[in-house]
């Protein structure tokens, strides 16, 4: 029996084809990218002015010719308003965006000692069906085919319909298994007068153009609507889905309309041993979150101005890589220099770039998240990033008073960091105290055989 597979595509449907301003400083040491996460889709959406250029990236592990994506939009599509994007534009912009780890080293309490600095940077072969759908056939059950385009690998039809059940049962025909209880969803965006962009992989182009996985898609369109439509990839999938959306604004951060965007929780000191369970820690920590907020949330990761990052997980993306997301009031100008620090932490700006972005994270599924993704704009421009830091104790033998009451306060240091990290990802606070070793001795001045054996004034002696 051949398996179709359902991809979300940017979290929009994917559908089986049947047949085959406060610096934070710290050093950076890793980051927690889409990578992570298993049916993480990504978005970006470049918006100003009732103009958007949506780029979709797939997470679509199966044959490519069982591949394809039915999304609904706004408008109609030209040919120049649709391109095939670079998937490592959209890596970098992932990359310079993720929530990351910083870390600090404490000092010599005895001496003015500069900060030390780690510098670790971190399916069965089957012919494909031979059509997408006659016009004629098309025009009988209310679908009118609009356009039809070839844009690099990919074959790319325009939709309208008058009905739901005339379009689904089109789909079907053509070649595509349309999952139980998409024909109510597709009727939403019927009424709405919207159009259908439908895509699936010419086999033949991607083989002569050399490409072994499915590069993004672009859309440029007008249209007063910001929003980005998922309830059609939630109809028949098999769990909840992860989505990442990025927006590149002129004015200031996004959030969404019609749920809560919410801060992820950020600026916690986290034992040291995370930094190379790191991606563990972040999705037990997310999920905790998601687990707290009943999944009706999306969460904030990143809001920032391109100009620059403290810590930057990437360098800002070029105005080349911007202009290849979309981003189109854009002039040409000097590039950023970088500091001359060892290290990639902050970038200066020979002068204001106007581009903003907003990261947002949201695990969602059919029932959570029954409405599309309706955002707007706003005018903050408050730097925000998920950050997580590591606090690494000095060890050193000096004797001084300093160091004895940084060795007093070492201990409640750690029991907090300990309660911090369970308290965020819900692991046992006991196995995390055993991986810290909270009970082995702190270094420092060895104690005399004789001082435990009476009260000492102010420790409870009378």
């Amino acid at each position: 029996m051949s398996r179709y597979i359902l991809s979300l595509c940017v979290a929009l449907v994917s559908l089986s084809v049947t047949g085959s301003a406060a610096a934070f400083c710290g050093f950076y040491v890793a980051k927690a990218d889409t990578k992570l996460f298993n049916k993480a889709s990504q978005v970006a959406l470049v918006r100003h002015d009732n103009k958007t250029v949506m780029t979709m990236a797939n997470d679509y592990q199966g044959d490519p010719k069982e591949f394809a994506v039915v999304i609904p939009v706004p408008t109609f599509i030209e040919r120049e308003q649709i391109n095939v994007g670079d998937k490592k534009v959209l890596d970098h912009l992932d990359a310079y965006s993720a929530p990351r780890l910083v870390e600090y080293f404490d000092r010599n309490p005895c001496e003015r000692l500069m900060y030390k600095m780690d510098r670790a940077m971190e399916a069965a072969q089957r012919p494909a069906p031979t059509a997408m759908g006659s016009a004629a056939r098309a025009k009988t059950l209310g679908v009118k085919i609009e356009a039809k385009y070839s844009v690099g690998e990919y074959d790319i039809l325009i939709l309208s319909a008058k009905q739901s059940g005339g379009l689904e049962t089109w789909l079907k025909e053509s070649g595509y298994r349309i999952p139980a209880g998409a024909s109510k969803v597709l009727g939403s965006y019927i009424k709405q007068n919207m159009k259908f962009f439908v895509a699936k992989v010419n086999l033949k182009k991607q083989s002569k153009l050399g490409f072994s996985y499915l590069r993004p898609l672009q859309v440029a369109y007008e249209s007063p609507k910001f929003m980005l439509p998922i309830r059609l990839g939630t109809v028949n999938a098999d769990g909840p889905q992860e989505l990442f959306i990025y927006t590149l604004t002129k004015k200031g951060r996004v959030e969404t309309t019609n749920y809560r965007t919410v801060k992820l929780p950020t600026g916690m000191d986290i034992p040291v041993h995370i930094k190379k369970d790191f991606g563990d820690f972040y999705k037990d920590m997310f999920s905790e979150q998601v687990k707290k907020e009943n999944m009706k949330t999306v969460f904030l990761e990143y809001a920032w101005d391109m100009n620059w990052c403290d810590p930057c997980a990437a360098d800002p993306l070029s105005d080349k890589e911007l202009r290849q997301l979309g981003v189109f009031w854009l002039q040409n100008r000097p590039q950023p220099r970088q500091m001359s620090t060892g290290v990639p932490r902050r970038i200066i700006p020979p002068q204001a770039k106007q581009v903003y972005i907003t990261r947002m994270h949201v695990r969602y599924d059919a029932k959570t998240f029954p409405e599309d993704l309706h955002f707007q704009e706003t005018s903050d421009r408050k730097n925000f990033q998920g950050r997580y830091v590591l606090r690494h104790a000095w060890d050193g033998s000096d004797q001084c008073e300093e160091a004895e009451s940084y060795r007093r306060r070492l201990k409640d240091r750690h029991e907090k960091e300990a309660q911090t990290l369970a308290a965020l990802t819900g692991w046992d606070v006991n196995e995390i105290r055993k991986k810290m070793e909270i009970s082995k001795p702190i270094p420092g001045k060895k104690k005399k055989w004789y001082q435990d054996l009476w009260p000492q004034e102010g420790k409870g002696g009378s």
